[in-house]
């Protein structure tokens, strides 16, 4: 019998005064059998990151034609395409095509680095490309936020980043790899 995904409930809020964006977001995360605490997290920040009334997320870890989030508009062109984990350079090659933005949030330690030095070559030539390493200690940190059912507060200050229930705050970075073809 094949195992089934764990529903989680999230009530976002958004304080992102970097990009003046403020909201209340009603998430449902499927939390796939082969898929972290910390994998499912680091989807919310990247959500929290980007956050908009067209943000959802795609149809999961099993699809190549959808990106793990998407903002599209209203004829459907895909705005952004985001991708979390260390995605293969051909999905992320067609993605660039497809979307005007594609962000990776790569987490992994030292898998990250493998990762990008085995990639760099052709993806740092994708001009609509911006990856972002998690680093290791913001994975475990977002990992103890996970619960079935959350409420969540991301605040954005000045580049800080701040993702919290009521009982505990996880204060993140990001280590930008390469943005935009750099």
């Amino acid at each position: 019998m094949a195992l089934k995904a764990t529903i989680c409930k999230a009530t976002l809020g958004v304080a992102d005064m970097d990009r003046a964006y403020y909201g209340t977001h009603a998430l449902t995360l499927a939390l796939h059998p082969s898929e972290t605490a910390e994998r499912m997290m680091v989807r919310v920040l990247a959500f929290a990151l980007h956050a908009s009334d067209r943000m959802e997320f795609g149809r999961g870890i099993a699809t190549d034609d959808e990106p793990t989030l998407w903002e599209r508009d209203d004829t459907g062109r895909i705005l952004t395409w985001i991708e979390v984990g260390l995605p293969d350079e051909r999905v992320l090659r067609r993605a660039a095509g497809r979307a005007d933005e594609v962000v990776v949030y790569a987490y992994g330690g030292r898998a990250v680095d493998l990762w990008w030095q085995r990639s760099a070559g052709t993806l740092a030539k994708v001009r609509n490309l911006a990856v972002y390493a998690v680093p290791p200690d913001a994975v475990a940190a977002l990992g103890t936020l996970a619960e079935r059912n959350m409420q969540l507060h991301f605040t954005r200050q000045e580049g800080a980043l701040w993702l919290a229930s009521d009982a505990k705050t996880a204060a993140l970075q990001l280590v930008p790899v390469s943005v935009h073809g750099d």
